[in-house]
């Protein structure tokens, strides 16, 4: 749990250890450790950071859908998106957004359709969109951008027609006119965040549930640093910017506007 904490601001209470436990079993299994005391002094040590990744992939959890909590993909094909496209694509300018948990992708290529709606010319402009995730595995499945028939279900028609096509398996190929929006990068948000920004829309739903209040605290305001006035930051039903942040006011549910 202190490494974890240490490394990805997730907190992992007494409550989690069966569920560590049937996480971790096979990775201790496969490296031939019968004790978790030493498996934690072998990603500990310089050279566990190939583990220590893997580690880490296997204790993050990756629940997500496409179109998942829908109002802000609603919110941002009917709001966000014409507003900057009056404000932005008029003058040609840029347009930014980010799925900064973005898991096996869904999100993001769910923006990536809602962008698509909107802005038809957005693979000729300036439109891009950001999709991280601290788990390599998801990163990699994601960048592939096939998924089982099931989760294809959850893509409303009119976007399916356009933008899927039917791949071997039972699978469903996202369009490579989603996957040029979108860019796929591996990173850790309690890292340092290489890209510029600034982005007119971020996404964070439902990860700030696994961090402490100090952590949670710090990282709406990093997001809001990477907010310019006016960007709108996405959190998860079950969370919420703390009062005392004065910088991120809401402006509908479960998004808030950066006043400040």
């Amino acid at each position: 749990a202190q490494v974890v904490k240490r490394e990805t601001g997730i907190v992992l209470g007494a409550h989690k250890r069966n569920l560590v436990y049937g996480r971790l079993a096979k990775r201790l299994r496969f490296l031939g450790f019968s004790d978790f005391s030493d498996y934690v002094a072998m990603v500990e040590a310089p050279e566990g950071l190939v583990e220590l990744r893997e580690m880490l992939n296997a204790i993050t959890t990756n629940l997500t859908a496409f179109f998942r909590e829908s109002h802000h993909f609603q919110m941002l094909e009917q709001d966000i998106l014409p507003g900057l496209m009056k404000s932005r694509m008029s003058e040609g300018g840029r347009v930014r957004l980010w799925s900064s948990a973005c898991s096996s992708g869904e999100e993001a290529y769910s923006i990536a359709m809602a962008v698509s709606a909107v802005l038809p010319m957005a693979p000729r402009c300036d439109v891009k969109i950001l999709a991280t995730d601290i788990d390599t595995n998801m990163v990699s499945v994601a960048q592939a951008g096939l998924y089982d028939a099931k989760r294809i279900e959850a893509i409303p028609p009119r976007f399916r027609l356009r933008h899927v096509t039917e791949a071997d398996g039972d699978q469903g190929r996202m369009s490579d006119e989603l996957k040029a929006l979108i860019t796929f990068k591996s990173l850790n948000l309690f890292d340092k965040w290489p890209m510029r920004g600034p982005f007119d829309v971020i996404f964070c739903r439902n990860v700030m549930i696994y961090f402490d209040k100090p952590s949670q605290d710090a990282l709406f305001n990093r997001f809001a640093d990477y907010l310019p006035v006016g960007g709108i930051l996405m959190i998860g039903h079950s969370e919420t910017v703390p009062a005392s942040n004065t910088r991120l006011v809401r402006c509908g549910r479960t998004a808030y506007r950066r006043v400040a």
